[in-house]
């Protein structure tokens, strides 16, 4: 089938746009086209929304490049004139929103000048830069300035999914004929008589239609609360005096918003102070050149990103008054990217669509030929009835539904419920997934490269250890001062100084009047780790005035500040990954608090101490210093510098990380650590992880960059932990994997991350740690950043791949028997056993609720125990087929036993011998398919019942299947074409469904792939021997 299906295959990321554009024109047989590609992205109004947002972004170009240099020759340029409204004024405000949203998107600085600046217009929206808006003042900003919410397309109803099931083409067709029918019945056997039938397929449409309406709208359902979860974004913000954290949509216009590296810009704003900051602006704008902002280029706007420094920013437009906003409200609701299993079922659906037109054409063709000779050979050949034609509308109707049942138009939808259902459970476990693609994908992974930080620690810092004027100091546990380091007081104070002022964090106090520090984990506790020396925050920060900042950055692995000193000149302080700063110094401080050249030996000795800290797990930082008679007018200097101490930092491995990395491995995935770290730290937390093992290689990213591409490619297998590791030499390590064959997965949470975040098959940011550029890269935002949750989200990927297989089998066993069962019995005896309705409640049998069944089943641990599924391997395996065939010659054999000498052998007479029999040929073919239900939710382990009540959706299906069918047999007969059964014949009907059971006990000791295992996975023994695991 591989070869039918060569224009249904796409990238799993980054599809291109021939190859989406060939498997879309390839579909042709669609009985819903409007069902069926609702979560598909619609290409043409992607294509419109495109357009639109190169609109928007040369208009903001316009206005930021062309305007502001014209604005520079012009000095008396005309400006709108805004009246203040009463509202504004008695609101406590000066200014109107139309006129602060203008003036930022027509960045319009000489309008800014002439207002007095950022604190003029901070007294003009009332608020105190240094205190922030007072909480209760919220929603009267909100009523004058707006909500920083974007105009959203209102929900879709349940009655429009109701409307769309409805387009079903044959579903019309039948309604059609079903509306024929009535009139024919009514004028030939008189009323109610005359309606049964066309009736009957009316209800069952109604009840088709109701049922595929419910699963879809409760599908919409789940991802709207996706879609919600996915732009939640936290602000920091001034308020009420105190630091906090919001959600960005309760930021309103007078915020003071606090930025740093990796931020989205949360609203229009205007600069109030801050260092190196740049702005990535080309998600606006389309300039790939970072902007550099400042009190002279003050300006700031929505959506945007922070790509290097730090700042404080008033909030002056928000939600729709921004150009962000109105570019959000351009976005089409056109559904995700397709993901290849859904492309893939496309095909299956579309081949097997074909094969079911033919048979239901051949079907009806067959029947009217018939019918006509009979009448020929009969001499009424000339007279012809209203009860020949609504014989003739009988078999046209049984010929549509048999197409109904034979294109499985479920297939490809049952991915779409399947990943939803599976996303869903996901959010629940703490792992929002942004592609739908990505959770099939990491069915597949065969490597996770993951950071040391956060994701296998519990990123919750503390300094356990530090070396100062000679001595090593150890925390002690339980004492109320946690270090009694006695220290000479100039020590002290520059090693305090050190804390306070180089940090990108703040210390507060929170509502209750308790210490909180703001920060990334190793900032607070350092910082911590100040306050416990006696330090106070706000004295050293009131006392020194910072003249200069360098943030903490991945490539060079430290960070600067330069501060005034009161007597005059300045001091820089530095910390850092240690070997880096140590090469950086001088001069040491002594046990005698003394500055003394660093000798040879002292560079040895405190090589030793970073490396004895290092391997007891320990993160090490060194804290520097250097005093200048007058600031640099460039960079901060990078030698000279004095060394004050090194800091060892525990932080401990997360509880249940050991046992998931040895699920993985059992799995069949590698689990690589690539960290920023000390290589005696990672080589410490990787043995401890099981990560590094025996024979495994241990490198650091210095070594690794300078390898060629020949010697990358031959040590590439072996490593097992990348030390001190650049995000370029990460973005190399998972390029080159890929390269190999690797199906790779990685997790990342800074700005300089991205670029390995979307080059991997998979990519895995941190909720927690991460910053905002980090998870719009990526394909699964890890919430709680624990790698047990990572390992969670390939389970589930697994647990996709083999319901769809489960369900797949399932539809296409049904799909089988129904086609050869009617197209035999119409050429042998010109009738068709089930009749229109009976087939489409079969139908919905198989369709939506077999798909609510098998593709929603829970991940079991087993899956875990094989190896990846293979890009390549075959979706419809060989084991598929031998249960599909074996289970259709069954049905076939026993069904066609019935319809052709059932009479005989259940010694059936008189008129209702006919009803009663084709009674038991349907009730027998539904239980068939109820059992063969059970079977598929193994396709190969002989145990089927494992794990079954698990999953209440499969047992409420087939509670609700088989209540139905006894309604439909006992109380529906005159609509269903059904009569009521003796309990003799409903146990036959049990029985002979029951069987089938039997029947896949022994096709699963019949053998047929001795490699490859059925749902991709290698290295599973087949046949019988499996159900010892079962």
């Amino acid at each position: 089938m591989s070869n039918l299906l060569r224009d249904f295959e796409v990238d799993a990321k980054n599809p291109s746009l021939e190859a989406r554009q060939r498997w879309r024109s390839s579909v042709s047989i669609v009985k819903n086209r409007t069902r069926r590609f609702r979560n598909i992205r619609d290409l043409d109004k992607l294509a419109d929304y495109e357009n639109k947002r190169h609109q928007i972004q040369e208009k903001i170009r316009v206005a930021f490049y062309v305007q502001k240099a014209a604005l520079q020759f012009i000095d008396a340029v005309a400006r709108p004139e805004y009246n203040l409204s009463d509202e504004v004024k008695g609101a406590g405000f000066s200014i109107e929103a139309d006129e602060l949203s203008s003036m930022v998107r027509k960045n319009d600085t000489k309008s800014l000048l002439h207002k007095g600046g950022v604190e003029e217009i901070a007294k003009k929206v009332s608020v105190s830069l240094s205190e922030g808006i007072r909480s209760s003042e919220v929603p009267t900003r909100e009523k004058i300035y707006g909500e920083n919410r974007y105009t959203e397309k209102p929900a879709r109803s349940f009655f429009m999914f109701v409307w769309e099931a409805l387009h079903d083409i044959t579903l019309i067709i039948l309604m059609v004929c079903a509306v024929v029918s009535i009139g024919v019945g009514v004028a030939t056997e008189g009323f109610p008589q005359g309606m049964y039938d066309g009736t009957g397929i009316l209800l069952s449409i109604l009840l088709v239609v109701m049922v595929t309406a419910i699963s879809d709208y409760k599908q919409s359902l789940q991802f709207r609360d996706l879609d919600r979860e996915k732009k939640k974004i936290i602000v920091q913000v001034t308020r009420d005096g105190n630091r906090q954290e919001i959600s960005i949509h309760d930021l309103v216009v007078g915020d003071v918003v606090h930025l740093s590296i990796g931020d989205q810009v949360p609203a229009d704003g205007i600069f109030i102070s801050g260092y190196n900051l740049e702005i990535d602006e080309s998600s606006l704008s389309g300039e790939s050149e970072p902007s550099h902002v400042s009190r002279e280029k003050p300006f700031l706007l929505s959506g945007t990103k922070v790509q290097n420094g730090s700042a404080k920013m008033l909030v002056t437009s928000v939600g729709m008054r921004t150009e962000w906003g109105k570019l959000m409200e351009t976005l089409v609701d056109g559904g995700e990217d397709e993901t290849p299993l859904q492309v893939k079922l496309n095909g299956v659906a579309t081949i097997i669509g074909k094969i079911g037109l033919s048979f239901a054409v051949l079907t009806f063709l067959v029947l009217c030929i018939r019918f006509v000779l009979e009448k020929a050979t009969s001499g009424n050949f000339t007279n012809w009835s209203s009860e020949d034609a609504l014989t003739l509308l009988d078999y046209f109707a049984i010929s549509v539904t048999i197409i109904v049942v034979a294109v499985p138009e479920g297939l490809p939808l049952a991915v779409t419920l399947s990943l939803a259902f599976a996303m869903k459970k996901l959010m629940s476990d703490r792992a929002l997934v942004r592609h739908l693609a990505a959770c099939e994908t990491m069915g597949s992974s065969t490597c996770i490269c993951t950071d040391k930080t956060g994701t296998l620690t519990t990123n919750h810092m503390v300094v356990n250890k530090v070396w100062i004027c000679d001595k090593v100091q150890e925390r002690q546990e339980g004492s109320g001062e946690g270090f009694q380091l006695e220290l000479p007081e100039e020590v002290q104070s520059i090693l305090l100084q050190g804390i306070f002022q180089n940090t990108g964090s703040e210390v507060v106090k929170d509502k209750d009047g308790n210490t909180q520090i703001l920060g990334s984990p190793t900032e607070r506790a350092i910082l911590e780790f100040g306050l416990l020396l006696g330090g106070d925050f706000g004295a050293q920060r009131k006392e020194h005035k910072i003249l200069k900042i360098e943030p903490f950055n991945s490539d060079k692995k430290k960070m600067s500040v330069l501060i005034a000193l009161p007597r005059g000149g300045a001091r820089a302080f530095c910390k850092g990954a240690s070997e880096i700063v140590l090469k950086m110094c001088e001069n040491v401080v002594d046990s005698s608090g003394e500055s003394v050249p660093l000798t040879e030996e002292r560079i040895k000795s405190i090589s030793d101490i970073i490396e004895g800290f290092a391997s007891e797990a320990l993160r090490t930082l060194c804290l520097v210093y250097k005093d200048l008679d007058e600031a640099p007018s460039g960079d901060l200097p990078d030698g000279g510098y004095t060394m004050i101490a090194v800091v060892g930092i525990k932080d401990p491995v997360r509880p249940g990380v050991r046992e998931a990395v040895q699920t993985c491995q059992a799995a069949g995935i590698t689990v690589r650590m690539v960290t920023g770290d000390n290589i005696s730290t990672a080589k410490a937390i990787a043995k401890e992880c099981g990560i590094f093992t025996e024979g495994g290689l241990a490198i650091e990213g210095s070594e690794f960059r300078d390898l060629s591409p020949h010697e990358m490619r031959n040590i590439i297998p072996k490593i097992q932990v990348m030390a001190r590791s650049l995000p370029l030499d990460k973005h190399t390590l998972v390029s080159n994997l890929r390269k190999i064959g690797e199906v790779v997965a990685v997790t990342g949470d800074g700005t300089n991350d991205a670029p390995a975040l979307h080059e991997a098959d998979i990519g895995l940011a941190m909720g927690i740690a991460g910053t905002e550029v980090a998870k719009e890269n990526a394909d699964v935002i890890i919430m709680d950043d624990n790698f047990k949750t990572i390992v969670n989200v390939a389970r589930w990927g697994r647990a996709v791949y083999i319901n769809i297989q489960k369900f797949v089998q399932f539809q296409l066993t049904v799909n089988v028997v129904a086609l050869i069962i009617n197209f035999v019995s119409a050429c042998i005896t010109g009738s068709a056993p089930l009749t229109a309705v009976q087939l489409l409640w079969v139908n919905m049998i198989m369709d939506t609720l077999g798909a609510l069944a098998l593709a929603t089943e829970p991940p079991n641990e087993g899956l875990m125990k094989r190896a990846p599924i293979a890009r390549t391997a075959s979706f419809i395996t060989k084991t598929m087929w031998r249960n599909i065939a074996g289970q259709s010659v069954y049905q076939l054999i026993v069904l066609g036993i019935l319809n052709f000498a059932g009479k005989s052998i259940l010694k059936l007479d008189g008129p209702d011998s006919t009803a009663v029999l084709n009674t038991v040929i349907f009730n027998s073919f539904v239980f068939c398919q109820v059992f063969n239900e059970i079977n598929s939710r193994e396709i190969e382990k002989i145990n089927v019942f494992k794990g079954m009540f698990n999953s209440w959706v499969f047992t409420w299906v087939m509670t609700v299947t088989v209540v139905f069918q006894v309604i439909i047999v006992e109380f529906l007969g005159a609509f269903a074409s059904t009569v009521p059964l003796s309990w003799q014949h409903w146990l036959l009907s049990i029985l002979i469904g029951s069987l089938s059971m039997i029947v896949a006990v022994i096709l699963k000791c019949i053998p047929v792939e001795s490699c490859d295992h059925h749902d991709g996975y290698d290295l599973l023994p087949s046949g019988p021997s499996s159900s010892n695991s079962a």
